[in-house]
């Protein structure tokens, strides 16, 4: 009596693993370049000055911590709000120092960045800042899943 049980669960826990091994995800391949390359593509995006272009860059459920809002930004309506305002500076990310960590699906990018902003007047102006970036890949596309960039504090208290 004992035994049956015993066997029953054991078959079930074969049978649960098996489910479990056969619905894992496969892990899309990437390296260092091509995740530097979503920046790139990001940055790119700003240059055109269409909210629409950049706010495409992000899945519909990411988050964005700005640089220049004290307002969470989580969904692609707010996403694409900020950059309404953003834009105006016509706005260019230079990268200074970055880290790139990469796990199935997903990918981090990780550093310092300084963009080159114009006020109204055409006058350019440098501002310093920390970043980082979370990128996931959904049927086979990378996009932003959270982003976040705050000043460098050195340069805010000076």
């Amino acid at each position: 009596m004992h035994s049956f049980p015993l066997a029953l669960f054991a078959a079930a826990s074969l049978t649960l693993s098996g489910t479990a091994l056969a619905k894992a995800p496969s892990c899309a391949k990437t390296g260092d370049a091509a995740v530097a390359g979503l920046f790139d593509q990001w940055n790119a995006a700003l240059a055109t000055n269409n909210p629409d272009k950049v706010a495409d860059r992000y899945w519909p459920d990411a988050v964005l911590l700005p640089t220049v809002s004290n307002t969470p930004r989580t969904d692609r309506a707010s996403i694409r709000a900020y950059f309404v305002d953003f834009l105006q500076k016509h706005p260019q990310g230079k990268i200074d120092t970055r880290t790139i960590k990469i796990n199935c699906n997903t990918a981090v990018d990780m550093g310092t960045y300084t963009f080159t902003l114009q006020d109204k007047d055409g006058h350019s102006k440098q501002v310093a800042a920390r970043y980082t970036y979370v990128y996931e890949n959904r049927g086979g596309s990378w996009k932003i899943l959270h982003h976040h960039s705050s000043a460098m504090p050195e340069a805010v208290t000076k």
